[in-house]
Protein backbone atom coordinates (compact mmCIF):
# COMPACT_ATOMS: atom_id res chain seq x y z
CA UNK A 1 0.00 0.00 0.00
CA UNK A 2 1.38 3.27 -0.85
CA UNK A 3 1.57 5.54 2.15
CA UNK A 4 0.38 8.85 2.45
CA UNK A 5 1.38 11.99 1.07
CA UNK A 6 3.45 13.81 3.62
CA UNK A 7 1.46 16.98 3.85
CA UNK A 8 -1.34 14.58 4.96
CA UNK A 9 0.87 13.07 7.60
CA UNK A 10 2.13 16.18 8.76
CA UNK A 11 -1.92 17.26 9.24
CA UNK A 12 -2.69 14.22 10.85
CA UNK A 13 0.34 14.30 13.56
CA UNK A 14 -1.06 18.07 14.85
CA UNK A 15 -4.55 17.06 14.43
CA UNK A 16 -3.84 14.28 16.92
CA UNK A 17 -1.74 16.65 18.94
CA UNK A 18 -4.81 18.80 19.48
CA UNK A 19 -7.27 16.07 20.12
CA UNK A 20 -4.90 14.71 22.91
CA UNK A 21 -4.40 18.03 24.66
CA UNK A 22 -1.16 18.72 23.51
CA UNK A 23 -2.28 21.46 22.20
CA UNK A 24 -4.56 23.75 23.81
CA UNK A 25 -6.74 26.35 22.21
CA UNK A 26 -4.64 29.54 21.71
CA UNK A 27 -1.67 27.43 22.11
CA UNK A 28 1.21 28.54 18.79
CA UNK A 29 2.02 25.50 16.30
CA UNK A 30 5.03 25.58 14.98
CA UNK A 31 6.20 27.47 12.68
CA UNK A 32 6.31 26.41 8.79
CA UNK A 33 10.22 26.71 8.98
CA UNK A 34 10.38 24.55 12.50
CA UNK A 35 8.23 21.52 11.09
CA UNK A 36 9.88 21.87 7.81
CA UNK A 37 13.22 20.97 9.54
CA UNK A 38 10.95 18.86 12.01
CA UNK A 39 9.69 16.40 8.95
CA UNK A 40 12.29 17.28 6.86
CA UNK A 41 10.61 18.51 3.93
CA UNK A 42 9.56 21.76 1.85
CA UNK A 43 7.96 24.87 3.56
CA UNK A 44 5.51 24.23 0.52
CA UNK A 45 4.36 20.96 2.44
CA UNK A 46 4.01 22.16 5.61
CA UNK A 47 2.15 25.28 4.26
CA UNK A 48 -0.28 22.70 2.75
CA UNK A 49 -0.46 20.53 5.92
CA UNK A 50 -1.66 24.12 7.65
CA UNK A 51 -3.87 25.27 4.76
CA UNK A 52 -6.10 22.46 5.36
CA UNK A 53 -5.88 22.29 9.24
CA UNK A 54 -6.85 25.87 8.72
CA UNK A 55 -9.86 24.64 6.68
CA UNK A 56 -11.13 22.24 8.89
CA UNK A 57 -11.32 25.09 11.47
CA UNK A 58 -8.65 23.50 14.00
CA UNK A 59 -5.85 26.07 13.81
CA UNK A 60 -5.61 29.96 12.20
CA UNK A 61 -2.74 32.41 11.04
CA UNK A 62 -2.66 35.56 13.03
CA UNK A 63 -0.63 38.22 11.50
CA UNK A 64 2.67 39.19 13.29
CA UNK A 65 1.46 36.42 15.96
CA UNK A 66 2.51 32.90 14.06
CA UNK A 67 -0.43 30.17 13.86
CA UNK A 68 -2.40 29.18 16.60
CA UNK A 69 -5.03 26.61 18.28
CA UNK A 70 -8.48 27.52 17.33
CA UNK A 71 -10.44 27.28 20.93
CA UNK A 72 -12.48 25.85 22.35
CA UNK A 73 -11.29 22.55 20.81
CA UNK A 74 -13.85 20.37 19.45
CA UNK A 75 -14.33 17.26 21.28
CA UNK A 76 -13.10 14.19 19.15
CA UNK A 77 -16.52 12.36 18.49
CA UNK A 78 -17.79 15.94 18.02
CA UNK A 79 -20.15 16.19 14.41
CA UNK A 80 -17.96 18.91 13.27
CA UNK A 81 -14.46 17.40 13.71
CA UNK A 82 -15.49 13.72 12.81
CA UNK A 83 -17.09 15.34 9.28
CA UNK A 84 -13.55 17.25 9.20
CA UNK A 85 -11.69 13.93 10.03
CA UNK A 86 -13.28 11.99 7.29
CA UNK A 87 -13.02 14.89 4.69
CA UNK A 88 -9.57 15.35 5.40
CA UNK A 89 -8.90 11.13 5.24
CA UNK A 90 -11.20 11.26 1.96
CA UNK A 91 -9.10 13.78 -0.11
CA UNK A 92 -5.82 12.34 0.95
CA UNK A 93 -7.04 8.99 -0.47
CA UNK A 94 -8.39 10.47 -3.23
CA UNK A 95 -5.34 12.29 -3.95
CA UNK A 96 -3.34 9.45 -3.79
CA UNK A 97 -5.78 7.58 -6.49
CA UNK A 98 -5.69 10.20 -8.80
CA UNK A 99 -1.90 10.36 -8.51
CA UNK A 100 -1.60 6.94 -9.24
CA UNK A 101 -4.13 6.98 -12.85
CA UNK A 102 -7.82 6.41 -11.52
CA UNK A 103 -10.22 8.84 -12.99
CA UNK A 104 -12.98 10.66 -10.78
CA UNK A 105 -15.74 8.67 -12.30
CA UNK A 106 -14.02 5.31 -11.74
CA UNK A 107 -13.79 6.66 -7.77
CA UNK A 108 -17.44 7.68 -7.61
CA UNK A 109 -18.49 4.05 -8.85
CA UNK A 110 -16.14 2.28 -6.86
CA UNK A 111 -17.66 5.11 -3.90
CA UNK A 112 -21.07 4.05 -4.57
CA UNK A 113 -20.71 0.40 -5.37
CA UNK A 114 -18.97 0.35 -1.63
CA UNK A 115 -21.61 2.26 -0.16
CA UNK A 116 -24.43 0.38 -1.48
CA UNK A 117 -22.63 -2.77 0.07
CA UNK A 118 -22.04 -1.18 3.34
CA UNK A 119 -25.76 0.06 3.53
CA UNK A 120 -27.23 -3.63 3.13
CA UNK A 121 -25.13 -4.65 5.62
CA UNK A 122 -25.97 -2.61 8.03
CA UNK A 123 -29.86 -1.71 7.70
CA UNK A 124 -30.47 -5.79 6.93
CA UNK A 125 -32.81 -7.32 9.80
CA UNK A 126 -31.03 -10.62 11.30
CA UNK A 127 -32.39 -13.60 9.49
CA UNK A 128 -33.54 -16.45 11.99
CA UNK A 129 -31.76 -19.97 11.98
CA UNK A 130 -33.72 -22.45 9.60
CA UNK A 131 -32.36 -26.19 9.88
CA UNK A 132 -31.08 -25.80 6.03
CA UNK A 133 -27.82 -25.06 5.59
CA UNK A 134 -27.81 -21.92 3.25
CA UNK A 135 -24.50 -21.33 1.17
CA UNK A 136 -23.36 -18.13 -0.66
CA UNK A 137 -20.10 -17.00 -2.48
CA UNK A 138 -17.75 -17.87 -4.99
CA UNK A 139 -18.82 -19.85 -8.08
CA UNK A 140 -16.76 -23.09 -7.83
CA UNK A 141 -17.21 -26.88 -9.20
CA UNK A 142 -15.85 -28.20 -6.04
CA UNK A 143 -18.68 -26.58 -4.26
CA UNK A 144 -21.10 -27.55 -6.55
CA UNK A 145 -20.12 -31.33 -6.20
CA UNK A 146 -20.33 -31.13 -2.36
CA UNK A 147 -23.72 -29.86 -2.59
CA UNK A 148 -24.95 -32.71 -4.32
CA UNK A 149 -23.38 -35.34 -2.21
CA UNK A 150 -24.46 -33.50 1.57
CA UNK A 151 -27.61 -34.66 1.84
CA UNK A 152 -26.44 -37.89 2.04
CA UNK A 153 -24.22 -37.07 4.91
CA UNK A 154 -27.00 -35.38 6.92
CA UNK A 155 -30.19 -37.80 5.67
CA UNK A 156 -31.58 -35.84 3.36
CA UNK A 157 -30.58 -32.33 4.90
CA UNK A 158 -29.92 -30.18 1.59
CA UNK A 159 -26.98 -27.42 1.05
CA UNK A 160 -28.70 -25.02 -0.70
CA UNK A 161 -26.01 -22.90 -2.51
CA UNK A 162 -25.79 -19.33 -4.48
CA UNK A 163 -22.82 -18.60 -6.51
CA UNK A 164 -23.00 -14.68 -6.00
CA UNK A 165 -19.08 -13.65 -5.74
CA UNK A 166 -16.93 -13.88 -2.46
CA UNK A 167 -17.40 -10.53 -1.65
CA UNK A 168 -21.30 -10.58 -1.84
CA UNK A 169 -21.31 -14.07 0.18
CA UNK A 170 -19.20 -12.02 3.19
CA UNK A 171 -21.70 -9.87 3.29
CA UNK A 172 -25.06 -12.32 3.11
CA UNK A 173 -23.16 -14.06 5.73
CA UNK A 174 -22.85 -10.92 7.85
CA UNK A 175 -26.80 -10.03 7.63
CA UNK A 176 -27.08 -14.19 8.42
CA UNK A 177 -28.97 -14.25 5.00
CA UNK A 178 -27.14 -17.82 4.53
CA UNK A 179 -25.05 -19.92 7.25
CA UNK A 180 -21.45 -20.81 4.92
CA UNK A 181 -20.09 -18.40 2.74
CA UNK A 182 -17.30 -18.99 0.39
CA UNK A 183 -14.13 -17.24 -0.77
CA UNK A 184 -10.67 -16.28 -2.32
CA UNK A 185 -10.07 -13.03 -1.65
CA UNK A 186 -6.62 -11.96 -2.07
CA UNK A 187 -5.26 -8.82 0.27
CA UNK A 188 -2.69 -7.35 -1.64
CA UNK A 189 -1.27 -5.20 1.58
CA UNK A 190 -0.73 -8.46 3.62
CA UNK A 191 -0.49 -11.01 0.94
CA UNK A 192 -2.86 -13.37 2.18
CA UNK A 193 -6.13 -14.58 1.34
CA UNK A 194 -9.97 -14.15 3.25
CA UNK A 195 -8.54 -13.16 6.48
CA UNK A 196 -8.22 -9.70 6.42
CA UNK A 197 -11.74 -10.04 4.72
CA UNK A 198 -13.22 -11.87 7.34
CA UNK A 199 -12.18 -9.33 9.84
CA UNK A 200 -13.60 -6.42 8.15
CA UNK A 201 -17.17 -7.46 7.74
CA UNK A 202 -17.36 -9.67 10.34
CA UNK A 203 -15.10 -8.07 13.39
CA UNK A 204 -14.83 -9.23 16.92
CA UNK A 205 -16.23 -12.91 15.79
CA UNK A 206 -14.92 -16.20 15.70
CA UNK A 207 -15.06 -17.57 12.45
CA UNK A 208 -13.96 -20.72 10.93
CA UNK A 209 -12.36 -20.46 7.82
CA UNK A 210 -12.82 -24.29 6.17
CA UNK A 211 -10.12 -25.62 3.33
CA UNK A 212 -12.02 -26.69 -0.17
CA UNK A 213 -8.95 -26.54 -1.53
CA UNK A 214 -6.08 -24.21 -3.41
CA UNK A 215 -6.80 -24.42 -6.80
CA UNK A 216 -4.99 -23.21 -10.30
CA UNK A 217 -6.06 -19.52 -11.49
CA UNK A 218 -5.13 -18.34 -15.08
CA UNK A 219 -5.97 -17.34 -18.29
CA UNK A 220 -8.70 -19.15 -19.99
CA UNK A 221 -8.09 -19.13 -23.84
CA UNK A 222 -9.55 -20.57 -27.04
CA UNK A 223 -8.11 -24.57 -27.52
CA UNK A 224 -4.48 -23.88 -28.46
CA UNK A 225 -4.32 -20.72 -27.04
CA UNK A 226 -3.69 -19.40 -30.70
CA UNK A 227 -3.20 -16.10 -29.67
CA UNK A 228 0.03 -17.16 -27.76
CA UNK A 229 -1.33 -15.39 -24.31
CA UNK A 230 1.25 -16.01 -21.62
CA UNK A 231 0.99 -13.18 -18.80
CA UNK A 232 -1.71 -10.61 -17.34
CA UNK A 233 -0.21 -7.48 -19.49
CA UNK A 234 -0.93 -9.60 -22.49
CA UNK A 235 -5.02 -8.63 -21.95
CA UNK A 236 -4.17 -5.32 -23.22
CA UNK A 237 -3.33 -6.30 -26.77
CA UNK A 238 -5.27 -4.37 -28.90
CA UNK A 239 -8.72 -5.74 -30.14
CA UNK A 240 -8.28 -8.91 -27.80
CA UNK A 241 -11.85 -9.46 -26.20
CA UNK A 242 -11.85 -10.15 -22.98
CA UNK A 243 -15.28 -11.43 -20.87
CA UNK A 244 -14.69 -10.04 -17.10
CA UNK A 245 -16.34 -10.85 -13.77
CA UNK A 246 -18.57 -9.15 -11.93
CA UNK A 247 -17.94 -6.45 -9.44
CA UNK A 248 -17.00 -7.82 -6.23
CA UNK A 249 -16.28 -11.60 -7.71
CA UNK A 250 -12.80 -12.67 -5.86
CA UNK A 251 -11.31 -13.14 -9.37
CA UNK A 252 -11.86 -9.52 -10.52
CA UNK A 253 -10.35 -7.99 -7.27
CA UNK A 254 -7.24 -10.25 -7.82
CA UNK A 255 -7.27 -9.57 -11.47
CA UNK A 256 -7.39 -5.62 -10.90
CA UNK A 257 -4.82 -5.45 -8.47
CA UNK A 258 -2.58 -7.29 -10.47
CA UNK A 259 -3.31 -5.04 -13.49
CA UNK A 260 -2.21 -2.07 -11.03
CA UNK A 261 1.01 -3.56 -10.45
CA UNK A 262 1.83 -4.11 -14.14
CA UNK A 263 0.56 -0.68 -14.22
CA UNK A 264 -2.28 -1.30 -16.15
CA UNK A 265 -6.09 -0.48 -15.71
CA UNK A 266 -9.25 -2.04 -16.59
CA UNK A 267 -10.66 0.43 -19.20
CA UNK A 268 -7.14 -0.01 -21.21
CA UNK A 269 -9.11 -3.55 -22.09
CA UNK A 270 -11.48 -4.46 -24.80
CA UNK A 271 -14.22 -5.91 -22.92
CA UNK A 272 -17.50 -7.64 -24.45
CA UNK A 273 -20.48 -8.45 -23.26
CA UNK A 274 -22.40 -8.65 -19.85
CA UNK A 275 -20.31 -8.90 -17.01
CA UNK A 276 -19.57 -13.19 -16.33
CA UNK A 277 -21.19 -14.34 -12.83
CA UNK A 278 -19.12 -17.61 -12.85
CA UNK A 279 -16.02 -19.13 -13.54
CA UNK A 280 -17.93 -21.61 -16.14
CA UNK A 281 -20.09 -18.08 -17.85
CA UNK A 282 -16.41 -17.11 -18.45
CA UNK A 283 -15.31 -20.38 -20.30
CA UNK A 284 -18.54 -20.79 -22.20
CA UNK A 285 -18.51 -17.07 -23.97
CA UNK A 286 -15.22 -17.94 -24.93
CA UNK A 287 -15.77 -21.79 -26.29
CA UNK A 288 -18.66 -19.83 -28.23
CA UNK A 289 -16.68 -17.66 -29.73
CA UNK A 290 -18.05 -14.62 -28.22
CA UNK A 291 -14.78 -13.81 -26.36
CA UNK A 292 -10.82 -14.18 -26.71
CA UNK A 293 -9.77 -14.64 -22.93
CA UNK A 294 -10.96 -14.49 -19.36
CA UNK A 295 -9.71 -15.04 -15.79
CA UNK A 296 -10.92 -18.29 -14.58
CA UNK A 297 -10.24 -21.59 -13.01
CA UNK A 298 -8.51 -24.47 -14.32
CA UNK A 299 -11.71 -26.72 -13.56
CA UNK A 300 -13.56 -24.28 -15.60
CA UNK A 301 -11.83 -24.58 -18.79
CA UNK A 302 -11.50 -28.42 -18.74
CA UNK A 303 -15.46 -28.89 -19.70
CA UNK A 304 -15.43 -26.77 -22.51
CA UNK A 305 -11.83 -28.07 -23.65
CA UNK A 306 -10.34 -24.64 -23.70
CA UNK A 307 -6.77 -23.85 -23.46
CA UNK A 308 -5.42 -22.60 -20.00
CA UNK A 309 -2.38 -20.53 -18.84
CA UNK A 310 -1.71 -20.86 -14.76
CA UNK A 311 -0.71 -17.90 -12.80
CA UNK A 312 -1.26 -17.97 -9.36
CA UNK A 313 -2.62 -20.75 -7.00
CA UNK A 314 -5.45 -18.99 -4.45
CA UNK A 315 -6.96 -20.93 -1.41
CA UNK A 316 -10.73 -21.06 -1.66
CA UNK A 317 -12.26 -21.83 1.77
CA UNK A 318 -15.95 -21.86 3.75
CA UNK A 319 -16.44 -18.97 6.06
CA UNK A 320 -18.50 -20.63 8.72
CA UNK A 321 -19.42 -18.80 12.26
CA UNK A 322 -18.46 -20.48 15.50
CA UNK A 323 -22.64 -20.40 16.53
CA UNK A 324 -22.70 -22.31 12.66
CA UNK A 325 -19.33 -24.65 13.35
CA UNK A 326 -21.52 -26.20 16.35
CA UNK A 327 -24.07 -28.03 14.37
CA UNK A 328 -24.04 -31.38 13.95
CA UNK A 329 -24.16 -31.35 10.25
CA UNK A 330 -21.38 -28.91 9.76
CA UNK A 331 -19.29 -30.88 11.63
CA UNK A 332 -20.40 -33.82 9.81
CA UNK A 333 -19.38 -31.96 6.49
CA UNK A 334 -15.78 -31.45 7.95
CA UNK A 335 -15.03 -34.80 8.62
CA UNK A 336 -15.91 -35.76 5.14
CA UNK A 337 -13.80 -32.94 3.50
CA UNK A 338 -10.92 -34.40 5.60
CA UNK A 339 -11.30 -37.64 4.19
CA UNK A 340 -9.03 -39.13 1.55
CA UNK A 341 -11.51 -40.25 -0.49
CA UNK A 342 -13.22 -36.69 -0.73
CA UNK A 343 -9.58 -35.02 -1.51
CA UNK A 344 -8.92 -37.47 -4.40
CA UNK A 345 -12.83 -37.04 -5.89
CA UNK A 346 -11.98 -33.35 -5.72
CA UNK A 347 -8.58 -33.28 -7.51
CA UNK A 348 -9.75 -35.46 -9.77
CA UNK A 349 -12.43 -32.32 -11.10
CA UNK A 350 -9.12 -30.97 -12.29
CA UNK A 351 -7.44 -27.79 -11.46
CA UNK A 352 -7.24 -28.20 -7.49
CA UNK A 353 -4.38 -29.14 -4.93
CA UNK A 354 -6.44 -31.01 -2.04
CA UNK A 355 -3.47 -31.32 0.11
CA UNK A 356 -4.77 -28.58 2.54
CA UNK A 357 -8.67 -30.13 2.00
CA UNK A 358 -10.53 -30.02 5.32
CA UNK A 359 -7.84 -27.64 7.44
CA UNK A 360 -9.44 -25.23 9.71
CA UNK A 361 -8.32 -21.74 10.84
CA UNK A 362 -9.80 -19.75 12.55
CA UNK A 363 -9.76 -16.05 13.11
CA UNK A 364 -11.05 -14.65 16.30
Amino acid sequence: MMAEPLYVQIAAAVRQEILRGELLPGARVPSVREMAERWRCTVGTVQRAYADLAAQGLIESRPGQGTHVVGPPPEQDGPALRLATLLHRWEGFVLEMVRVGYTLEELETASRLVLDRWRALILAPTAPEGTTLRFAGSHDPAVAWIAERFPSLQGGAPLQVRFVGSLSGLIMLARREVELAGCHLWDEESDTYNVPFVRRLLPGKRVALLTVAHRRLGLLTPPGNPAGLASITDLARPGLRFVNRQSGAGTRIWLEAQLHRAGLRLRQLSPVGPEAQTHSEVARLIAEGRADVGVGIEGAARPFGLGFVPLTTECYELVIPNYVWQREEVQALAAWLSAEETRRAIAGLGGYETGATGAVRWVE
